[in-house]
This record gives structure tokens, sequence and C-alpha cells, in this order.
């Protein structure tokens, strides 16, 4: 059945907004070309998102023309302002942006767990705040979105972040505590290597892979799983805790509250720490995610024999937790993602791809990531801007 013309304005007012979200601003007749619709339809649809409100003329097409065919239009892009966090263990990243994801301001605050729930979750919220002030004098009473990537499981039946072992308790208070001082907001919550999958998906290594995963290396060790475009969460929100995979080498096995036996011992920042200065090559102690990228960046460049030893030797680790996710879900590429990802680059990715040719009959590109640690705060910002806009954009 033919669409009702309610319906068919709806549809081309979507597409429209959706191209000046892609391609920036375009002028009506670039518009007609990109849509197929006629000059008449292009004209209405540019009259009804200018009177609601959604575009606005934000320039001219070319210095030699003037007039109503050479004004650009754009996404009225104050029309809501977002904000995406990046949780951690020590502090939290926060960047606030217009609805069109142009980011401005950025507030980084560290967190002291020993303060207690109550004055982290409210240095956490005073950080957002004095982002959003940054960002203009309406952008805090005027947050449309907040994203939030986190560790550990959020449960796909409520979207909450779930108890999780070993993380800090204001972590899961944060939600319900922004809630409160934003009430007209809409603020989610995704787990951390997620939206990092995200980010890598949309902005980085994996743009041209709608079948992927994304191996996290960053303080622990995690996986983010996409089939066929889709992030698969898993029933309990746990697909791609490989911390506590089983793996031979680590002389234990992990328990439902402890992943140290587990692949997290050959991986996390810490394991690699431990086997650098078993290596000769200095380390700093105790080791986070950044050091331990550091670490893996000065090796690639030494080029000297200890590191060139450290770099295959974390490389044959990296291949164990990589074979056993290709040999259950076969995804044909996996992105070495996270700081240590980003630090270890080609060399470490190429070395990890000829041990799991040796490792798997499946035929599987490893590629390092591009976006690194800030894939998390990228992915958020995403997320945000995503749900934003088809709430804003709907008919």
């Amino acid at each position: 059945m033919p669409a009702s013309p309610s319906t068919a304005r709806a549809i081309n007012d979507r597409l429209a907004l959706r191209l000046l979200q892609q391609e920036g601003p375009l002028t009506a007749g670039q518009l007609k070309q990109l849509t197929g619709l006629s000059r008449p339809t292009v004209s209405d649809l540019v009259d009804r998102l200018t009177v609601s409100g959604l575009i606005r003329v934000v320039g001219e097409s070319g210095e030699q023309r003037r007039g109503p065919n050479a004004r650009l239009y754009g996404i009225a892009a104050d029309r809501a302002h977002l904000a995406a966090l990046d949780v951690r263990t020590g502090g939290v990243l926060v960047l606030v942006s217009d609805l069109v994801g142009r980011v401005l301001a950025e507030v980084a605050v560290p967190i002291d767990a020993g303060s207690g729930t109550g004055p982290a979750v409210e240095q956490a919220v005073a950080a957002v705040e004095e982002a959003a002030r940054k960002a203009g004098p309406d952008a805090w009473a005027g947050l449309h979105t907040v994203g939030i990537g986190a560790p550990g499981l959020v449960d796909p039946a409520t979207g909450d972040l779930r108890d999780s072992s070993g993380l800090p308790a204001w972590h899961r208070s944060l939600v319900a505590a922004l809630q409160r001082r934003l009430p007209k907001a809409r603020v989610t919550v995704e787990n951390e290597t997620n939206l990092a999958a995200l980010a890598e998906q949309r902005e980085g290594a994996a743009r041209d892979r709608d079948t992927f995963v994304l191996l996290w290396l960053g303080h622990g060790v995690g996986a983010a799983v996409v089939l066929d475009g889709r992030l698969r969460r898993g029933a309990s929100g746990g697909t791609g805790e490989i911390g506590f995979l089983p793996v031979p080498g680590t002389g234990s096995l992990p328990s439902a509250t402890d992943c140290d036996g587990g692949f997290h011992a050959l991986a996390g920042a810490a394991a690699i720490g431990a086997l650098a200065r078993e290596q000769g090559l200095p380390a700093e102690v105790p080791l986070d995610g950044p050091g331990a990228a550091r670490l893996v960046a000065r090796a690639v460049t030494a080029g000297n024999e200890p590191a060139t030893r450290f770099l295959d030797t974390l490389a044959d680790r990296l291949a164990i937790g990589t074979a056993a996710v290709t040999a259950v879900l076969d995804p044909g590429c996996v992105v070495l993602g996270g700081e240590i990802g980003q630090a270890g680059g080609e060399p470490l990715a190429a070395r990890v791809a000829a041990r799991l040719k040796r490792l798997s009959p499946l035929p599987t590109e490893v590629r390092a990531g591009t976006l690194g640690g800030a894939a998390v705060l990228r992915g958020a910002l995403l997320t945000a801007r995503d749900r934003a806009q088809d709430e804003l954009f709907a008919p």
C-alpha cells in the first residue's frame, strides 16, 4: 500500500535530516539531488524543518551565487546539548557537545574511591555541571541526553549497571544521581568496551566491517562483539567478559568473583608490566592502562632484542585469547583496541595475526585500533547523539 501523505512527509523529513547530519550543510538543490525528490517536495520539507526549529540557514554556497537557491541549510546544532562520560576506577572524563556532536567543553576529574560513595558521586556530577557551564550558559539546564561508559556489566533488561566485583560503589549510583539533578535529560549507561567497539566501527579501524570483535587492552581486558552490524550483549550483559576466560599459562583458574586466573592474568596491564621486567625492560609499579601502553610503545620503537622478545611473548599471549574468541564466533576481523592496542600498532597486530594463523583454521584479520583509550568517550558521545537525534527528528 502507498504511504499516507503524513507518513511520506515524515520519511522525507527524516531522510533530509540524516543527509544533513552525514554530509553537513546542503542547499535545497543538493538535497533534491541526493534524495531524488521533486523540487516542490524539497521546498516543502525545508520549510517544515525550518519552522520546527530543526534546521536553519547557516550560509551560502559559492562566492558567486546569491539568493534563495544558494542558501545552505544545516541542523540547528544548539537545539540540544549532549554529555558523554568515561567513568573509570580513579575518576571521570566528561565532554559536552552540541546536537551534531561538535565538542564544546571537556573536563577530567580524579576521584578517590576512599572518599565514600556520596562524595565521589557528587564530584562526578559536579564535573558534568562544570563541563556544561563551560560549553555555554544554557547547556547545563538544556542537557538533552547523557551517555555514560563504565566498566562492568549492564543489565540488558533494565539498563542498570550491575554490581561487579572490584569496581567502586559510586559507579552504580551515578546514573540515578544525574537523573535526579537533570530530570528532563535522558541518562543511559553502557559497558565501556561496547562503546569503544561502536566508535571504532563508526570512526576507527572497523569502518568497513559489520562483523568483528574488539579486544580491549587497557588496565584490564575485555571484548565487544558486533555481528551483522549489531552489538551483542548476551543474556545477562556479559558478552565479552574474556578476562574470566580460562587459558593455559596462568597457573590457576578464575572464579566467579576473581579473574586473576583467567586471560586477564596474561594480558592485563599488571601482567604486561611483569612480562616487561622479566625481559629486562623498565616498567612502572603498579602499572595501569596508559602506563602499559607507554611501555608497549617504547618496545615497538626500541627494536632491540629484549623489546623484540617482549613483543613476541605478548603476541603469544594475546593470540591465545583471540583464538578462543575466533573459534566460537568466526568474526573474520579482530581489532586490538584500548590504549595498549593502539600503542602496539601494526607491529603488534601483525605478530598476533601470524600466531593466530597457526592456532586457528579460520581466516581472521587482526587490526590495531586507531582511537585508543579515547574510544570509550567517543562511543558514549556517538550513542548520546544518535539517541537525541532519534527523538528530536521523530515526526
